[in-house]
């Protein structure tokens, strides 16, 4: 009876166990803080009395709290600040409960003391808070905190410029873009650029090197004190070491100091395009060398290799050229027709490369004389050369028009008479096969199908030629010639008065559709 007795006490025992813990307990926590669980741990995060207290979450989150002493991140901005904690991270809602709810694409970055301007406006979260960025010790595993980061650059970033410069990389570079330093005004240097440095590449003085493995471009300790720190002499010392007294920062071809010296002054003044010409080009070895300038090919290589001697002197360049440009040269047509080879109609306008300059190198002599020395002679295989003595071009042509022609056509068999006084020389003597231009000048006969098409195909044709002059002429298409009366069927009655189109009619069973002249049957019953 007494164990029965006790066991009963001890269910009871247990069974108000359970009551006063759910009545204490509102729910189980979250995975976060499961080794809290249980009436023991209790005051971990409350106070006897009290439903929640900040504090106690402060005890543990020591970054938090650090930092809302500090007055930093985002615990310590107006939307938080003064917060208890328990607004926004419940507890005893079950081990799934979700404590931290962050929309990362919603939130407001400038509440945590960091502005994302630029480029960081671009990247993606995961980008910047990883864990190789942290800086701070915080109690929450590294890939899920936000916390533990520094604002300045080069938490982030490598610093390109190895200690060398300031940290405060800002002074120099936004954010929107690395390159370039806009923020960096060399004026307030100790070297403010001027003239040709202002458009300088940087890297020409601020050179590119390899230091500690990694591209480094030095901005801090580059010499400036003399050009030649920067500048090779190339006078080689002969004028000293301060460039300045001679040349300015505008250009180093304009010298500033030999002003006044006057080139007028000496026995060669300085015209044309030798004004633009740099001093090194004639003062080879020194100013001071004496320079040969009598003559242009004292200077100037002789272009023309010889081309121009007279009695084994060459001729000086300035009797065809200025020294303003090469081009154009003095020498006139006049002076031309002066020349075994006087110009002539078209040949006139024809430039002068056109002859001398037929390959690389201009040629003034032994170009020759006859046309075909410059023309080819389209006619040569086809024309008989009793027409054209000598390969002769002028036998038919003139030097003012290729199109004009002189040639007698009275010299050939066939005189030219009626219409084919004005018909141009191509249309007989050039004919296009399949798209390619022939010539011909002699036929077998002079029938006229040579160059006419029979549009009666061959219902004249007498062994085999068609003379198209039995009814023809040359004066007309018309067929003047033709009288019906010495035909096979004479016209007499009403068949005078007809229109010959009513009889003559267009042959439709041939591909050709040719109007029909001749008929194998004239009865009256072939056509009534």
């Amino acid at each position: 009876m007494k164990t029965r007795n006790r066991h009963i006490l001890l269910i009871l025992i247990i069974v108000s166990s359970f009551q006063v813990m759910a009545q204490i307990s509102p729910g189980k926590l979250s995975n976060a803080h499961a080794n809290l669980e249980g009436i023991s741990n209790c005051t971990e995060c409350h106070v006897i009395g009290e439903k929640e207290t900040s504090s106690k979450c402060l005890e543990c989150h020591k970054e938090i709290n650090n930092l809302q002493a500090q007055n930093k991140g985002y615990h310590s901005s107006e939307e938080v600040r003064g917060k208890k904690c328990a607004t926004c991270h419940g507890e005893h809602y079950g081990r799934e409960f979700q404590l931290v709810k962050f929309d990362q694409k919603a939130f407001d970055h400038s509440l945590s003391g960091y502005d994302l301007l630029g480029k960081h406006k671009k990247l993606e979260c995961a980008e910047c808070h990883k864990e190789a960025f942290i800086k701070v010790k915080v109690s929450q595993k590294k890939e899920n905190t936000f916390l533990g980061f520094e604002t300045a650059c080069l938490s982030c970033h490598e610093d390109f410029h190895q200690n060398t410069l300031s940290s405060n990389c800002t002074s120099c570079h936004n954010q929107e873009a690395f390159r370039p330093a806009v923020n960096f005004n060399h004026s307030k240097t100790k070297y403010p650029l001027e003239g040709k440095h202002a458009v300088v590449d940087c890297a020409k003085c601020h050179k590119i090197e390899i230091r500690n493995a990694k591209n480094f471009q030095q901005f801090a300790g580059v010499e400036y004190k003399n050009c030649t720190s920067c500048h090779i002499d190339v006078h080689e010392n002969r004028f000293g070491n301060d460039c300045r007294k001679c040349h300015d920062l505008q250009s180093f071809k304009q010298v500033k100091s030999l002003t006044a010296f006057n080139h007028e002054q000496t026995k060669y003044p300085l015209r044309g395009a030798h004004l633009k010409v740099d001093c090194k080009k004639c003062h080879l070895s020194s100013y001071t060398t004496p320079v040969k300038y009598a003559k242009c090919i004292d200077c100037h290589k002789d272009y023309h290799d010889g081309q121009f001697k007279k009695k084994e002197a060459i001729q000086d360049c300035s009797d065809c050229h200025t020294n303003l440009k090469f081009t154009p040269t003095t020498y006139t047509l006049e002076r031309h027709n002066k020349s075994q080879f006087g110009l002539e109609g078209a040949h006139m306008a024809v430039p002068c490369f056109e002859c001398h300059k037929k390959s690389e190198k201009w040629d003034f002599r032994k170009i020759g004389k006859q046309c075909v020395d410059c023309h080819e002679n389209i006619h040569k295989n086809y024309l008989d050369q009793k027409y054209i003595p000598n390969s002769d071009c002028k036998s038919c042509h003139s030097s003012s028009s290729w199109n004009e022609i002189s040639f007698d056509h009275h010299k050939t068999d066939f005189v030219l008479k009626g219409k084919h006084v004005n018909v141009d020389c191509r249309a007989c003597h050039f004919k296009s096969v399949e798209g390619i231009v022939k010539q011909q000048f002699s036929w077998p006969t002079d029938a006229c199908t040579n160059c006419h098409d029979d549009i009666h195909y061959h219902q004249f044709e007498i062994e085999g030629i068609t003379s198209c002059i039995r009814c023809h002429t040359s004066d007309d298409w018309k067929p003047t010639l033709f009288n019906h009366d010495q035909a096979r069927f004479k016209l007499d009655g009403k068949h005078r008065d007809l229109n010959c189109i009513l009889c003559h009619k267009i042959n439709t069973e041939s591909k050709n559709n040719f109007r029909v002249y001749k008929f194998k049957d004239i009865s009256c019953a072939s056509c009534h």
